[in-house]
């Protein structure tokens, strides 16, 4: 029975030595006030009447001097409590310690208590008080000894799960079992993505200066307030290298912390703070490999020689990924002021919207010279409509030159972990060279396929791409343009204009066509289009429009000349047939009138 339950054991104890005093003395009732100091109550702990658990919040008597009250040994119906006026008797239970409460005595009509005197119910009070303590201490024994099994056990729980969640779960599922009436709440530092747990974020303000406290210093604070009538303990979690949290157990209707329960909250918090340490550095440590995996992964397949648009799309999915990012920028800074967003970006970056962050993120690193990490860029943007708060930015900088930056966005704030900060540092840091690269050989490929003066593609790069098309598309236009009277504006404004008049030719073909069709010189003052699965009847409409905007727009006035073919894979022809077509219309538009259009 001692073993099982020592409250059950006390229970049944007293229970049956006031059943003795009312049976030895024909009584009504004999009932066991105990007195709560900490709680500064009377209350009704074990009774003769069996109902005084029914009304079991009756059965709470507030008392803020209780120890004043009991200047007497023994009060005959004169207790200055009006809540015990039905007592006949009432003997105060105290050693010289402290007051353990009060036994009250409600006698049977024609019983008279007083008659055995003072000095007998003083002798009664005393050796009642001596089974009643002898009971309390064995109740306690036992309730020790089951907490600190209690706290075996969930030491053995911590320290054989690596889940933080697992060992924050146990932390509370142990206090409820043993303080049921208290209430708890974790106070976390950290990201705090915990489902179903009482968990707070650490913060300090003026409603949180105990918690604090506890979490710097590392001690037990207490936060008593009367006019809540609560006591607040605030026990720090704490491990050999930090502390991890703070444990806030909060006691309704209390005035002082029990002193006698901080001792088993603060070993619990103690066991719990090593058991958070282990767990975390386990997690940091599978994090940690997962990110050397991803670094090494990254690098390796950078260094791959993958095309631009492969390689940053490649970054785009292992950023995307890793930092469940919204928005993924990877800007290129041109020169002194132009930033370019360029292939792998999500399409975030091809709007106006992004302007305003692009520019921010840029100012920013220029002026600092590092990597920008922003919890809320509404806090430090006040006046601006701010839809992605989150902001990861890491320059990429090649022998000291700053060739542009990665912008990450969310919008939540505070979304990002330093953690990742970390990471993306370190995955832009190692990418930086392949990516470098990367351009400087699609930029050596693209001067090699593109010609100086006009930028557009060179005739051998158009012969290649309409001989591909040739095998896979069903149709295409082909269009060679020859500018009319051409040795004339030489002559008149000299070769210098004579460039530049191709140039503004050149720039109206690339502002007509798609990103698909091939613009491209064909030499001297004659420049060709080609337009992939685009019938004769579009092509020569785009000619037509080509033909006027030169005609409209040139500056000195000059016109040009279309020659215009075609080719359906439902008939046999080649590249060679499709350009000597074209070549034929251009000269006999060349020989009947120029600035026309005409079909071979």
């Amino acid at each position: 029975m001692y073993e099982t339950n020592g409250h059950m054991v006390y229970e049944e104890v007293v229970g049956n030595l006031l059943s003795e005093i009312k049976a030895l003395f024909g009584l009504e009732e004999v009932t066991l006030y105990r007195w709560n100091d900490w709680k500064q109550q009377l209350y009704a702990e074990v009774s003769t009447n069996h109902g005084y658990k029914d009304s079991f919040e009756d059965s709470y008597v507030l008392c803020m001097n209780f120890e004043a009250l009991l200047h007497k040994r023994v009060f005959y119906s004169d207790f200055p409590m009006k809540e015990f006026k039905k007592y006949s008797l009432i003997l105060p239970m105290r050693d010289h310690r402290q007051a353990l409460g009060l036994l009250a005595i409600l006698e049977k009509e024609g019983t008279n208590l007083p008659a055995y005197g003072s000095g007998y119910w003083e002798e009664v009070a005393s050796e009642c008080l001596k089974l009643i303590q002898a009971a309390s201490s064995v109740s306690k024994i036992v309730a020790e000894e089951k907490r600190y099994k209690q706290l075996f056990r969930v030491t053995e729980k911590f320290h054989s799960s690596m889940s933080m969640d697992a060992v924050l779960g146990e932390i509370i599922s142990t206090l409820k079992e043993v303080y049921p009436s208290f209430t708890y709440y974790l106070l976390l530092s950290h990201d705090n993505n915990h489902e179903n747990l009482p968990i707070k974020d650490l913060e300090y303000d003026s409603e949180n200066v105990a918690a604090m406290q506890a979490y710097v210093a590392g001690n037990i604070q207490f936060e008593d307030s009367l006019a809540e009538r609560k006591s607040v303990l605030y026990a720090p979690l704490k491990g050999k290298q930090g502390v991890y949290g703070v444990l806030q157990v909060i006691a309704q209707d209390t005035l002082v912390f029990p002193k006698n329960e901080v001792e088993f909250i603060t070993l619990l918090a103690n066991t719990a703070g090593s058991a958070l340490e282990n767990a975390q550095l386990y997690q940091q440590s599978k994090r940690l490999i997962s990110d050397l995996q991803l670094i090494n992964e990254t690098s390796h397949r950078l260094n791959s020689n993958l095309r631009l648009s492969e390689t940053m799309n490649y970054m785009k999915e292992q950023i995307r990924k890793s930092f469940k990012a919204e928005e993924i920028g990877f800007v290129m800074i041109t020169n002194a002021e132009t930033e370019t967003a360029v292939l792998g970006s999500t399409d975030f970056f091809q709007t106006a919207g992004a302007r305003e962050y692009v520019t921010y993120v840029r100012q920013k690193i220029s002026k600092e010279k590092d990597s920008l990490f922003i919890g809320d860029l509404r806090l430090q943007c006040p006046e601006k409509e701010i839809k992605y708060r989150s902001i990861m930015a890491v320059p990429m900088v090649q022998s000291d030159d700053l060739r542009g930056f990665a912008l990450v966005m969310h919008r939540e704030p505070y979304y990002f972990s330093f953690e990742m900060f970390k990471l993306l540092q370190s995955l832009i840091h190692h990418s930086t060279l392949a990516l470098a690269n990367s351009m400087l050989r699609e930029e050596l490929e693209k001067m090699v396929i593109t010609d100086h003066l006009t930028g557009l593609y060179s005739r051998s790069y158009l012969d290649e791409r309409l001989q591909e098309s040739m095998k896979i598309d069903e149709e295409g236009t082909f269009i060679l343009i020859d500018i009319d009277n051409f040795k004339i504006v030489n002559d008149t404004y000299g070769h210098q204009t004579g460039d530049d008049v191709i140039i503004q030719v050149a720039n109206l073909i690339k502002s007509n066509i798609r990103d698909t069709d091939v613009g491209a010189r064909w030499g001297g003052e004659e420049l060709a289009i080609y337009l992939p699965r685009v019938s004769l009847e579009i092509g020569v409409s785009i000619a037509e429009r080509l033909l006027f905007k030169v005609a409209s727009m040139a500056e000195p006035k000059v016109t040009i000349s279309c020659g215009v073919s075609y080719w359906k894979n439902s008939r046999v022809d080649s590249a060679k047939e499709l350009f000597r077509r074209a070549d034929e219309a251009l000269y006999r538009a060349k020989n009947s009138g120029k600035n026309k259009v005409l079909v071979q």
